[in-house]
């Protein structure tokens, strides 16, 4: 499967700053020192509905964390994957009267649309669930042979109980857990299960339904977590640098991940940063698919906003933090827009080179976003209010703004 085009990252003079991020697994700050090559794996859509600003918060957050690293002369390689099955997709694909085949790649194609307009850098590796399976069977088998997984009525469960750092990324205790769970795609109360947090690994074929070869297992298709376990252990290896995604993926997504890979491998961690972005809500409520509730990027586009003040209607809000989208966050970003773009219009200015460190520095400490956008606001009134002399200056700033927030102006 193929990602979508890279816009070019303008090359700034001198040198960014190491992160310095919040990790849910430890519950603070951590400094990320990657080496050479920084390993990102953030999870993807499951393809049945377009991208809505819920998606692009959480993508937008880790796509700054790609140019951070970028900034510090860092290469990135970066994972991303596409659930291109799975029961919402079904469950849609039935209710429209659609080949879920084609759904999942009409939405795919739309989002790679949105991703592209909003600059967001792509993975270097962008792998459905689909393609994944013949590497998702081995992994399900050897935690089976392990005694780290169990048949129940020819489906295959992983037990939680295999892994001594379960519960380790989310730190929520048994009954907020199961709770989750019964949410969020398990099934906690099943008859049968050895734990009712134990999550399926390989889901035998239903009638009606698609299903693959799984070997020793059956006909059948994975479950979401170990489709996620698969791809990262594949590509980047146990240790990786970020795993990333939504605050609603920590658990039971990456909680459950990390377990499985822990205990395929024996090591641990298996991500050296958990890091979580927060919730978009519309009309006092997250936005959802299930709900209906949805701002779609798409959508915006077509009545001709520009991708770029979608872009800082995000920035203007702390990447952890849960906000609500309202009629006045896009306006305002237009506004914001407008000015800047005004202030590099012109040949001179007010010195940059400040400013461009008071953008590394904001994004630096934990991807403080409002922070880099209050400091570009106020090189913005300067210019507007009494210019200045620094030829050049503008073109710094506007190579800033694009290399580290993905703004083009």
């Amino acid at each position: 499967m193929h990602a979508w085009p890279a816009s070019e990252v303008p090359a700034l003079p001198g040198q960014g700053r190491d992160l310095r991020i919040h990790d849910t697994a430890t519950g603070g700050l951590v400094t990320l020192d990657p080496g050479p090559v920084a390993r990102l794996y953030v999870c993807g859509i499951t393809p049945y509905d377009a991208t809505h600003m819920g998606h692009a918060a959480t993508y937008n957050a880790f796509d700054l964390v790609q140019r951070v690293w970028l900034d510090n002369k860092r290469q990135v390689h970066y994972v991303q994957n596409v659930t291109d099955v799975d029961d919402p997709l079904l469950e849609r694909a039935v209710r429209d009267g659609v080949d879920w085949t084609a759904l999942a790649e009409q939405e795919t194609a739309l989002f790679r649309e949105d991703m592209t307009a909003l600059r967001m850098l792509p993975p270097r590796h962008y792998i459905g669930a689909v393609e994944a399976i013949p590497g998702i069977v081995p992994l399900v088998e050897r935690l089976r042979d392990q005694g780290a997984a169990y048949e129940l009525e020819g489906d295959t469960y992983f037990s939680v109980e295999a892994d001594p750092h379960f519960g380790g990324v989310s730190h929520l205790d048994a009954a907020a857990m199961r709770l989750l769970s019964a949410e969020r795609g398990g099934d906690p109360d099943r008859p049968g299960k050895k734990n009712p947090l134990d999550p399926m690994l390989w889901m035998a074929a239903r009638e009606g339904e698609p299903s693959w070869d799984g070997a020793s297992l059956g006909r059948g298709r994975p479950g979401w977590h170990i489709e996620c376990v698969a791809i990262a252990l594949d590509h980047l290896g146990m240790g990786f640098d970020v795993q990333g995604g939504g605050s609603d993926l920590a658990f039971p997504h990456h909680e459950m991940g990390a377990s499985h890979a822990q205990a395929l491998t024996g090591e641990f961690p298996m991500a050296k940063a958990y890091v979580h972005a927060g919730m978009v809500a519309l009309d006092g409520e997250k936005m959802s698919k299930s709900k209906g509730n949805l701002v779609f990027v798409s959508k915006l586009r077509h009545e001709g906003v520009d991708p770029a003040a979608i872009r800082l209607t995000l920035l203007a809000h702390h990447y952890r933090s849960d906000w609500e989208w309202t009629d006045q966050v896009l306006p305002d970003a237009v506004d914001r827009l407008e000015r800047w773009r005004a202030a590099v219009s012109r040949p001179d200015g007010p010195p940059a080179d400040a400013l461009v460190e008071e953008i590394r520095a904001a994004l630096a400490d934990d991807l403080d976003s409002p922070a880099a956008l209050a400091a570009v606001d106020r090189w913005a009134a300067l210019q507007r209010e009494s210019g200045g002399t620094d030829i050049g200056a503008p073109g710094v700033v506007s190579r800033a703004v694009d290399a580290l927030l993905g703004v083009a102006l």
